[in-house]
């Protein structure tokens, strides 16, 4: 949502859909988006590939979270849509020292010339997903050292 926001995306009456339901990413993201006003559908990895092809064409703000490289071919993208992909995969690479590299749930290059902004695999939602959690922590620390932060069960100030 912190991407959305910071990109200026319109969410509010915009067509989402998510590819993945996990309890980690999927189903908070889809969530979220509907707090948000956004229509919102929910698919993964086992919906039926025209379906989840028709899904994907129709949206606005595509979430990717499946966890299958590839998953989300490149022509499907609508043009103009978003395109957040948090999906990691290693596929192998002979090329590289590690013999793999991290690929996305999204084919970046095909969707990249479709959608008007689109996250990378490495690089994109990672680092965004550290910052979030080093603000989270700031936000913790600043309300538990401030004077009273529980009206409920007040305490001393720190020295």
């Amino acid at each position: 949502m912190e991407i959305l926001c910071r990109k200026n995306v319109a969410v509010s009456g915009a067509t989402a859909t998510v590819i993945g339901r996990s309890n980690i990413v999927g189903t908070p993201v889809a969530l979220l988006l509907l707090q948000a006003h956004a229509t919102v559908q929910i698919v993964h990895s086992r919906t039926e590939p025209d379906a989840l092809r028709r899904s994907v064409e129709c949206a606005d703000i595509v979430v990717a979270c499946a966890g299958c490289a590839g998953l989300i071919k490149g022509e499907w993208i609508k043009a103009g849509a978003v395109v957040i992909d948090v999906g990691i995969n290693a596929v192998p690479d002979a090329s590289k020292k590690a013999g793999h590299r991290l690929v996305g749930d999204v084919e970046f290059a095909a969707a990249a010339t479709r959608a008007s902004k689109i996250t990378p695999v490495p690089g994109g939602v990672g680092p965004m997903t550290v910052a979030m959690l080093l603000e989270n922590t700031l936000a913790l620390a600043e309300f538990r050292l401030s004077p009273n932060p529980d009206p409920l069960h007040p305490r001393e100030a720190p020295p």
